[in-house]
């Protein structure tokens, strides 16, 4: 038997084509492993640009102790809502670009979502791409129903 007749006879008991099958699922592993760590990395590197330029802007917070007092202090301030954090990214705010960088980790899982729903619709599992895009619409949800309630 030849592997097209082994396929052939695969695929009429309802067994998925092997190799067809394997690489797509293989690609889209590694679409979503990509945006994960890319993700994480942008949002470290934003962070880290962020702690670096407060501690250019003020010399007295150089060493972790007074620069970490800073940050947890009861007169630290942080942006608390999207426009609050772009305006303190347009003027530079180092506790803005902290906060961008957080939120660019915690936007990374619902990236992730997003990139499973085509990777779902990649692998034509309608199933699956219905069940994500209500989980993606969840977390949008969460996040909007979150700032209307603080």
């Amino acid at each position: 038997m030849t592997g097209t007749e082994i396929s052939a006879a695969l695929a009429t008991v309802g067994a998925p084509s092997l190799p067809d099958e394997d690489e797509r699922v293989r690609r889209t592993e590694v679409a979503i492993s990509l945006v994960l760590r890319i993700g994480v990395v942008v949002s470290l590197l934003v962070v880290v640009a962020g702690v670096i330029d407060g501690m250019v802007r003020s010399p007295a917070e150089r060493t972790s102790a007074t620069l970490g007092h800073s940050l947890i202090s009861r007169g630290a301030t942080f942006p608390h809502s999207f426009g609050s954090l772009f305006t303190g990214l347009g003027h530079g705010d180092p506790a803005s670009i902290v906060a961008a960088g957080l939120l660019l980790l915690v936007l990374t899982p619902v990236l992730r979502v997003a990139v499973s729903i085509l990777t779902f619709a990649y692998q034509r599992d309608a199933v699956f791409v219905v069940v994500t895009a209500f989980v993606l619409a969840v977390l949008i949800a969460s996040f909007f129903l979150g700032t209307a309630g603080g």
